[in-house]
C-alpha cells in the first residue's frame, strides 16, 4: 500500500499567483506558513514557522485565486519535487545548477474563519491535479 497525502492548516503569504497556460489549462500557485511551537527545556515557548508552495490547477485554481494575503485555509493534497535547471553567474562564468523544488498538488482548500471554523462554499471544490 501506498499514500502520498498532505493535509496543512496555515496562512496565505502573499496574494496568489495566477496563470494560463497556453494549453488552455488554469494554474494558480502560492505560499502557505504553517506554525510549530514547543516547550523548550527552560519552560518557555519557542516556534518555527515553515513555508509551503501550493500549486493548484483546474477550476479549484480559480477558487484559490479569489484568496487573499493573510486568509486562514486548509489545503489537502499531495507532496510533488520536480527538478529543473537555473543559470547562476560563478565569477565571469555562467553555470548551470539542479534545483529540487517541493511543492503541494492541492486536490482540496477550506477557507476557515478565525476561530478555525470552516466557511461553507455550497460546492465541492474537491478536484484531480493533472500530471
Amino acid at each position: 500500500m501506498f499514500k502520498n497525502h498532505v493535509d496543512l492548516i496555515g496562512f496565505l503569504g502573499s496574494d496568489p499567483e495566477q496563470r494560463q497556460l497556453e494549453n488552455g489549462s488554469q494554474l494558480t500557485s502560492f505560499s502557505l506558513a504553517t506554525k510549530t511551537s514547543w516547550k523548550n527545556d527552560s519552560g518557555s515557548y519557542d516556534s518555527r514557522t515553515e513555508w509551503h508552495r501550493i500549486v493548484v490547477w483546474g477550476k479549484l485554481a480559480q477558487f484559490a485565486a479569489s484568496l487573499t494575503k493573510g486568509a486562514h485555509i486548509e489545503v489537502e493534497g499531495e507532496l510533488r519535487h520536480r527538478t529543473y535547471q537555473k543559470q547562476i553567474q560563478a565569477g565571469k562564468k555562467a553555470v548551470a545548477v539542479d534545483v529540487t523544488a517541493a511543492e503541494i498538488h492541492a486536490s482540496a482548500i477550506r477557507k476557515l474563519d478565525r476561530n478555525g471554523s470552516s466557511a461553507s462554499s455550497g460546492e465541492d471544490l474537491s478536484e484531480e491535479a493533472p500530471e
